[in-house]
């Protein structure tokens, strides 16, 4: 059987359509456009249902042939969303209070999809978590209460089956997939405790020995919580709103893997600064990280939290596996150019490297061939558009909205696992009538007044690292045991110090010339730079003995004065890092 053609959803000022596509996506004749501006627009998970609000109404359409399914008079709905079977419409706008209920409507409704009635109406008055999760055979279903979790079962809206409460729970995430379904708890630190997420098996709650994993943390205000396909494991990005070291403005973040077999680790980046993305695998077997000062790192991991594949540095900030998981692309959006590099995810062969600039949005076609890049408002409001692509490059269609318009979304219609299957990767790029938008190579700023005179070489800012394979065997080292490997790099790593440590031979010089400043000077400094490194030290013995004292350990008189000094250890190194 022929797999489907995926459909593309189009909402902006001028209404909601929706297009056949790709390679070039026209109007679907089976269902008609509205021109009413919509508030969101939305397919259920099989693709099989469409439905958007339009400031009137709430409609649902089987989007193959446009028969209408079930039409709800809620003009004010700002959110919708269908449950995994799609038995339910979940339905959610803004909380208010009137003089005649002050205190407020019930502004969260979930709705029997096929009959129209509301099964229950409920309060949620953030739009954080505002929508239950289900599972996938919907026989569960939890949403977050007043720091406590909500169970239920069968779509049984009427008595909650089980509750999970602790101290103050303020995120979850329920595991994708069938039973048995896991549920990853995040409670924020207080008072010096520190912050921790536990993984739970469904409905085994109680005991000290019911979490499947526990994992604990200081420096965290909010979390991400990311599990992978299979649900065998989830990572956790914990982040701080402020770097109290001044390093970053973006605050801290550090990665966690947690298995459901119990282990636990800190994923151990190798530059320092922000994680601007994670990204599962589909195979469920490997994740990816983009992080680190621009220009940022992006690395392959697998569920050891070993480093697979290092892609060296470049302008990205985020990582997107195709729905088979055979290719990547890593791409630089927001405040970089729009560059994207698409690598063969099995050979990390570069396959292109197009450049999208001023996009807002991007996504993934379900066949794994094509994918959209928007510029949406209220983002930017000029040149909004879309431009479908192949994944070798070819701009295959570019739209611009009409002079006074505005695009505020675009969206693939969902279709279940396996309608598309891999296809064999192609390098050479698809034909084309729009060509290929490679990246231009980057030239080093010359101002006007030295632009007559000819290019010298100039000395970059940042090194560019290249590319690295850290698969075991890949650089002929197979042979070698896991120790003598690691005698051999240490072996290697003293040769190259002490190549750099080397004296270059100079020229003859007027032995007057050479100040003494200037060696007190080198002296100094390298004084400054031994103590900095020593403070280092001190403070990352300081944060593994707080990370004893966190999971439980009792510590001796001696490390329990060490963690108090640490403030003091920390003003030492900004004065030494002001004054360099």
């Amino acid at each position: 059987m022929a797999p489907p053609v995926p459909l593309l959803a189009v909402r902006g000022s001028d209404g909601t359509s929706l297009l056949r596509g790709p390679p070039h996506c026209e109007p679907h004749a089976a269902f008609q456009r509205d021109c009413r501006p919509s508030r969101c627009v939305t397919f259920s998970t099989d693709g099989t249902l469409f439905g958007w609000c339009n400031g009137q109404n709430v409609s649902i359409v089987n989007p193959s042939d446009g028969a209408v399914v079930s039409t709800f008079d809620l003009p004010k709905t700002a959110l919708l969303e269908f449950s995994p079977l799609n038995n339910i419409l979940v339905t959610w706008q803004l909380y208010t209070k009137t003089q005649d209920s002050p205190q407020g409507e019930a502004n969260l409704q979930l709705w029997e999809l096929r009959s129209g009635r509301l099964i229950k109406a409920l309060y949620q008055k953030k739009v954080e978590s505002w929508c239950p999760s289900w599972s996938e055979d919907e026989k569960i279903c939890v949403r977050i209460v007043n720091n406590e979790l909500h169970f239920y079962e069968d779509n049984d809206f009427d008595s909650i089956a089980n509750k999970l409460h602790m101290q103050k729970v303020s995120d979850f995430a329920l595991s994708p997939g069938g039973q048995p379904s896991k549920v990853a708890v995040y409670v924020p630190g207080s008072k010096g405790a520190p912050s921790f997420v536990r993984l739970y098996q469904y409905p085994a709650f109680g005991g000290p020995t019911a979490a499947l994993a526990n994992k604990s943390f200081f420096k965290a205000d909010r979390v991400m919580m990311q599990w992978n396909k299979k649900a065998s494991a989830v990572l956790v990005t914990a982040s701080t709103e402020v770097d109290k070291t001044g390093a970053s403005y973006y605050g801290e973040q550090t990665l966690h893997y947690l298995g459901v077999n119990g282990e636990t680790a800190l994923v151990q980046l190798s530059k320092n600064g922000p994680i601007y993305d994670v990204a599962w695998s589909p195979s469920s077997t490997e994740f990816c990280v983009v992080y680190g000062f621009m220009p940022a790192k992006a690395t392959v991991f697998n569920l050891k939290c070993d480093p697979v594949y290092d892609f060296g540095t470049g302008p990205r900030n985020a990582a997107y596996y195709s729905p088979q998981g055979h290719i990547l692309i890593l791409a630089g959006f927001g405040n970089l150019r729009g560059q994207m590099e698409v690598w063969d995810v099995k050979n990390y062969k570069q396959v292109s490297k197009p450049q999208a600039p001023d996009a807002t949005h991007f996504s993934w076609c379900p066949d794994g061939e094509h994918i959209v890049t928007a510029t949406c408002s209220p983002r930017l409001r000029v040149s909004n558009g879309y431009k479908i692509w192949h994944y070798t490059g070819s701009v295959l269609q570019k739209w611009d909205v009409a002079a006074g318009s505005e695009l505020w979304e675009v969206r693939w219609q969902s279709l279940p696992d396996g309608s598309f299957p891999k296809r064999p990767i192609k390098y050479q790029a698809a034909p084309s009538q729009l060509g290929s938008t490679q990246a231009p190579p980057t030239q080093a700023y010359r101002p006007p007044a030295l632009r007559h005179l000819p290019a010298t070489p100039s000395s970059k800012l940042h090194e560019d690292e290249p590319p690295q394979d850290l698969r075991p065997g890949a650089s002929g080292e197979k042979s070698l045991s896991k120790s003598a490997l690691k005698n051999q790099r240490k072996r290697e790593a003293k040769k190259a110090a002490k190549q750099e440590a080397k004296p270059e031979p100079e020229p003859p010089t007027d032995p007057a010339a050479v100040s003494n400043s200037q060696s007190e000077a080198s002296i100094g400094d390298a004084e400054v730079e031994k103590k900095i490194k020593n403070l280092k030290k001190k403070l990352k013995a300081i944060e593994e003995l707080k990370e004893q004292q966190a999971s439980g350990k009792v510590l001796q008189k001696n490390q329990v004065e060490k963690i108090q000094k640490e403030e003091q250890l920390l003003k030492e190194l900004q004065e030494l890092q002001i004054g360099q």
